[in-house]
């Protein structure tokens, strides 16, 4: 294991100890509606960013809980993308699905990621080349190749209004599926097609830091990642599509009109 990923695991750790020592503690603030922030997602990113600032000091830093989501520049390639706490609205409820997420991003290329899942103690982790594992024990994706026999996941902006095409495509894939999941954690829900429980995820309101580290779970996983409408994936506009195979694939992006 790299100094990198040594690092993102070492951080992420320390933010799930964070959040598990807030809970019941924290105080409760919207940033938008149903867009909530606690004190814990702000203890856990200064947690994060104190250990990998200290680790490699000229790495850019880039978290949600910043201004303007930026807490660090330096004119590095290398950019840690930051979720503390991904999953607040659980978190807040008491809902045991929630967790830390670290990327690493070379040039705008994901090559390291950490999700810790804090509740269940369940470490993911991926580098580039080097495969995706579960508490250290290898993990792949699943092969299903058609969405009857799928169990897809999906996330929606926290103010999304009725009638929008967002919704549409959730009809459109609930009733060729074999079900649907919104699970409120984007990072979780890439993990968990990295291993292979979930056959598929799609979103197209999330941000940067929701997953970046899940994205290269998912490709070391051998999973596919893509943009909507089979656009190349990229981390700063992150609508996104990934399954476990190519079939399923073309099967999910072919429901996608959002674009």
């Amino acid at each position: 294991m790299s100094s990198y990923l040594t690092s993102c695991e070492k951080a992420a750790r320390a933010a799930g100890k964070v959040l598990t020592e807030w809970r019941g503690k924290f105080q409760v603030r919207e940033k938008g509606r149903a867009d909530l922030v606690t004190d814990a997602d702000l203890a856990a990113q200064k947690a994060i960013e104190e250990i990998l600032s200290g680790d490699f000091p000229d790495f850019e830093f880039l978290g949600e809980e910043g201004p303007a989501g930026v807490s660090r520049t330096t004119g590095s390639p290398f950019c840690w993308i930051v979720d503390p706490l991904d999953g607040t609205t659980n978190y807040v409820h008491g809902l045991p699905n929630y967790s830390v997420s670290i990327g690493l991003a070379e040039a705008g290329t994901i090559i390291a990621g950490v999700v810790y899942d804090p509740v269940f103690d369940r470490c993911f982790k991926a580098e580039k080349g080097q495969g995706a594992t579960l508490n250290d024990e290898r993990i792949e994706v699943s092969r299903a190749k058609s969405l009857d026999e799928a169990l897809i996941a999906a996330s929606f902006a926290a103010s999304i209004q009725k009638g929008s095409p967002e919704i549409d495509d959730f009809v459109n894939v609930l009733t060729q599926s074999r079900g649907i999941r919104r699970l409120g954690s984007a990072a979780l829900n890439l993990a968990y097609v990295a291993t292979g429980c979930l056959d598929g995820y799609w979103a197209g309101s999330n941000k940067p830091w929701d997953v970046a580290a899940g994205v290269i779970l998912v490709q070391e996983a051998g999973g596919i990642v893509q943009g909507y409408n089979n656009q190349p994936f990229d981390v700063f506009q992150p609508k996104i599509v990934a399954t476990g195979t190519q079939q399923l694939q073309a099967a999910l992006q072919a429901q996608i009109s959002s674009f």
